[in-house]
């Protein structure tokens, strides 16, 4: 089998980093309030109001558009939520994750051109088992 060239990436930045930990931070301060079981929109709603109240900017259901050959297309992506325009927080209640959430995440990382994502599963005991960070 040939050596591939291994695509090299740059560190992500240090203010991403700290935009992502603030992520985190409010996960786990919802979780710990309301714990496991609600639908994804009440833990969107309290994510959104946590990160709100330290001023830091987010978006919500943001639509993500789709260039093919040139042309923008009309399409029913949404990221579930666009922290400091750096950081996309994509959230789940399910029982059990599906590797198609993560590859969603990363198609809407690529599109987006942003480089750090959290896959979030609120439906969880402890809501450590239910993070995936992931960098493109």
């Amino acid at each position: 089998m040939p050596n591939l060239p291994r695509k090299v990436y740059q560190p992500v930045p240090v203010e991403t980093e700290k935009i992502g930990k603030l992520v985190l931070d409010a996960a786990y301060k919802v979780h710990t309030e309301l714990g496991p079981g609600l639908l994804e929109s009440v833990y969107q709603v309290a994510m959104k109001h946590v990160l709100g109240l330290s001023g830091t900017l987010v978006e919500t259901e943001v639509k993500l558009p789709i260039i093919f050959e040139g042309v923008q297309l009309e399409s029913a992506l949404r990221i579930d939520m666009l922290v400091e325009k750096c950081v996309i927080a994509e959230l789940k209640s399910v029982e059990k994750m599906n590797p198609v959430y993560e590859a969603q995440l990363i198609t809407y990382l690529r599109l987006s051109k942003v480089r750090l994502g959290f896959l979030i599963n609120f439906n969880v005991s402890h809501l450590k088992d239910g993070i995936k960070r992931i960098v493109v």
